[in-house]
């Protein structure tokens, strides 16, 4: 293998651990809506998307497909591999990180109609962009704050919906695109719209790490990569294919974790008290809660999972004054935490308001029989002091 492709692996990056959780998260349930990054030039965030794509397992595609279906899922396959009506050959292929030029026009992200083709021989002729590409992989824009709204946009739907539709002049074509969207950006340089950084599913921000013993440790491990990089990645294998195994185990219990009716009123409390705007913020912190309960082995969501997720998820949805930073108020997340375990549980909650409704009755049904019986003493008292005849 030449050095040119031994890429620098996933666990020997040092520090930046929300980066690297945030992605391995995504990777697990890329639903999650993708990460945007946010930090200073010079910390590891392009090497990591690499190096995530290089660490994730081979999936298996039907062969000579543009868009890399897979073969057993048909609702995501395209109209071709649909119309094959099973009879596909398969193969396997690794994980790529698809990179999106900044200077990327509308027709070349989402692919091009043949329109002439179409009018003429009444065909579909579809020139694949890179939406196309990205599907089942990853799709990296660098610099994402610099990049046009609208573009943007087009990803965001995209990635949301896991199709790509394209339509020109009345003719319309579809096609699956579901990737694990990663954004960076340098807050040096723009900040993105609110209603964009509310598409994407989690932010970190990270920036150069201040201690000398982690940042002399970064060093040495970079000098080794480029000294030797197979020597580098053959000492590396051991704990990517340790941490690749945790990723598919994760993957596979994923479905089977379970988010109590507790766990979600505490998602729920703490995005009301932290004042985020609509409902995608609720949404996201469950998927990101079952996903870290799913990377720890467990099929539970607690407490903890549910605060990893918040530091995740509301970060970029805080509401903040003109020309302010948006921050996240660790302070308020930690209160509303603290506030909603004070709380009885929901069973015991509804036990209460169904032993007040039967004392509530209990009470209605005491006063009619004591009505009742100081009704018939009346009548009985008045039959005896009322002469007969």
């Amino acid at each position: 293998m030449s050095s040119f492709n031994v890429v620098y692996p996933f666990t020997a990056i040092v520090g930046q651990e929300k980066m690297k959780k945030a992605l391995l998260l995504n990777a697990i349930n890329p639903k999650i809506g993708g990460v945007l990054i946010k930090g200073e030039k010079g910390t590891a965030k392009s090497t990591a998307v690499r190096a995530l794509a290089n660490l994730l397992p081979d999936i298996e595609v039907v062969e000579d497909c543009p868009y890399g279906c897979s073969p057993y899922d048909r609702t995501l396959m395209c109209s071709s591999c649909q119309e094959k009506n099973g009879n596909l050959k398969k193969g396997w292929r690794k994980m790529r990180v698809v990179e999106l030029p900044i200077s990327s026009t509308e027709d070349k992200v989402v692919g091009t109609l043949d329109i002439e083709h179409a009018i003429k021989k009444g065909e579909k002729r579809f020139e694949p962009g890179i939406l196309a590409q990205a599907n089942r992989n990853i799709l990296y824009v660098d610099e994402v704050n610099l990049l046009n709204d609208h573009i943007v946009d087009v990803l965001l739907d995209a990635a949301a919906m896991g199709v790509n539709i394209v339509e020109r002049e009345g003719v319309s074509y579809s096609h699956p695109s579901q990737f694990i969207l990663v954004g960076t950006m340098n807050p040096e340089e723009g900040e993105l719209r609110p209603q964009l950084l509310d598409r994407f599913g989690l932010c970190v921000e990270i920036e150069g790490i201040r201690d000398p013993e982690t940042r002399m440790a970064i060093v040495t491990n970079r000098m080794e990569y480029e000294k030797n990089p197979e020597s580098f990645a053959e000492k590396c294998k051991k704990d990517e294919e340790m941490l690749r195994q945790k990723i598919i185990r994760a993957k596979e219990i994923l479905g089977k974790v379970k988010v109590s009716p507790e766990m979600l009123r505490l998602i729920v409390d703490i995005c009301i008290d932290m004042q985020v705007d609509g409902h995608r913020a609720d949404l996201t912190m469950m998927k990101a809660a079952s996903a870290i309960a799913a990377f720890d082995g467990r099929t539970e969501v607690n407490e903890n999972d549910v605060r990893e997720a918040a530091e995740l998820v509301l970060k970029h949805r805080m509401r903040r004054k003109p020309f302010s930073q948006q921050k996240m108020d660790s302070d308020r997340l930690e209160q509303s935490i603290q506030k909603n375990r004070e709380k009885p549980p929901q069973q015991q909650q509804q036990k209460q308001q169904e032993e007040h409704r039967h004392d509530h009755h209990h009470d209605h049904s005491d006063e009619n029989s004591q009505a009742t019986r100081s009704d018939a003493s009346k009548e009985a008292y008045f039959r005896r002091v009322t002469p007969s005849g």
